[in-house]
């Protein structure tokens, strides 16, 4: 059985805080997006090809073994959230991450988990 308590077993200064951190509103949809893209196998893969070299759609297909049209959607998808930049080189347009702050992010992730 689970109890109920009428009064809060916080102080009022811990409260305060965790009202104050807990994210809402666009920052909370902001964070949520940005988690999201870890959840999809093939943009984890994509994103670790890129922390360790630019690459081009034909390039990321070949050797992640993923269709070109797939590599391409999912490319667009993690420009449009600031996550991937491009840079043409003549014909070819090169993709590589913004920041490490994403590979950051997952190693962090591969650490909690214990690898």
């Amino acid at each position: 059985m689970q109890e109920t308590c009428d009064m809060m077993l916080l102080d009022r200064r811990t409260a305060e805080l965790v009202r104050e951190y807990v994210p809402e509103g666009d920052v909370l949809d902001s964070v949520v997006c940005f988690f999201s893209v870890f959840a999809d196998p093939t943009r984890v893969r994509m994103l670790s090809a890129l922390a360790i070299s630019e690459m081009c759609v034909t390039d990321l297909s070949r050797v992640l073994d993923i269709n070109q049209t797939t590599v391409s959607h999912q490319l667009r998808l993690l420009k449009n959230l600031g996550i991937v930049k491009s840079e043409r080189h003549g014909k070819i347009i090169f993709y590589s991450l913004v920041n490490d702050t994403v590979n950051d992010v997952m190693l962090k992730g591969v650490e909690f988990l214990g690898g």
